[in-house]
């Protein structure tokens, strides 16, 4: 391994089983909980606000540019919009006529764009990818089907658009045509050691990936090599991780959620991460 379990560090504690988080541009944390909490964090980890209640289950966070809260939940089988004042919107509830099963994760381009995936049915291999842009109804991106899309991640250009195969442990890629359109999926990175989930990207390129049934984080390199970072072999700090986010004063410490537990941890590896949209000035 090359990053030691013995210095990861817990960030904060007493959430919810947190599955999603997000992090501000300010360093703010968002995070939510498995009854719909939705909990605004200091940067240090020191202070925890529930400002919102979904009355669903969070699972993916993700942030505009005003830094409304957008949340997959499970619980309502809804795209949300939860805004600063903890206000709660239904975005989507279907896309092109086919109801949500399971939204999970979401990210923004750079356009506005919103993709999120609809895990589908554990082991049907009936999940899809889907975007919703402002101002219209959503709609499938790419219909798959694929064995429990799971997280999401785009590179710095924007040509590809990165989904975890839960069921299949690996990560694909979808191109993103000109014209808007997905290309078709391939296989980008394969034989993690059971149930990738959460994806994000440093700023040299190397995709971190999580492992929900073996409490592992990976590193993709640009090669498509893969390596094993980090592991919790006594499911302390790393317990069933989740998604994963960059943060900290630097932008170089990587967040992890853990939904086996009630806390963040935080990997110092002084690698910046690759900015999204939200996070740009």
């Amino acid at each position: 391994m090359l990053y030691p379990i013995s210095e990861v560090r817990n960030l904060v504690s007493q959430l919810n089983h947190p599955e999603g988080l997000a992090v501000a541009r300010d360093g703010s944390i968002y995070a939510g909980g498995e009854t719909g909490e939705v909990y605004r964090i200091s940067a240090d980890g020191m202070k925890v606000q529930k400002f919102a209640a979904t009355g669903g289950f969070c699972l993916g966070i993700t942030l505009d540019r005003d830094e409304n809260i957008y949340v997959c939940d499970i619980g309502r089988r809804s795209l949300l919009r939860v805004s600063q004042r903890g206000d709660v919107v239904v975005l989507a509830e279907q896309a092109d006529g086919r109801p949500l099963v399971n939204p999970n994760f979401s990210v923004f381009d750079s356009r506005g764009n919103l993709y999120f995936s609809d895990s589908g049915k554990w082991k049907e291999a009936n999940g899809l990818v889907c975007r919703w842009r402002p101002g219209c109804e959503a709609e499938i991106f790419s219909p798959g089907p694929f064995h429990f899309a799971n997280g999401l991640a785009l590179d710095a250009a924007e040509r590809y658009l990165y989904v975890v195969e839960s069921n299949l442990d690996r990560v694909l890629r979808i191109e993103i045509l000109p014209d808007g359109r997905s290309g078709l999926p391939e296989v980008f990175a394969e034989g993690f050691a059971r149930i990738p989930d959460g994806l994000a990207f440093d700023a040299r390129g190397n995709l971190y990936v999580t492992t929900y049934a073996s409490n592992c984080i990976y590193r993709v390199d640009l090669q498509r090599n893969v390596e094993l970072l980090c592991q919790d072999p006594e499911n302390l700090l790393l317990c069933q991780p989740t998604n994963c986010a960059f943060g900290g004063p630097n932008f170089d410490q990587l967040f992890v959620s853990n939904l086996g537990r009630d806390h963040i941890a935080a990997l110092d590896l002084k690698i910046k991460g690759q900015l999204l949209w939200h996070q740009r000035s």
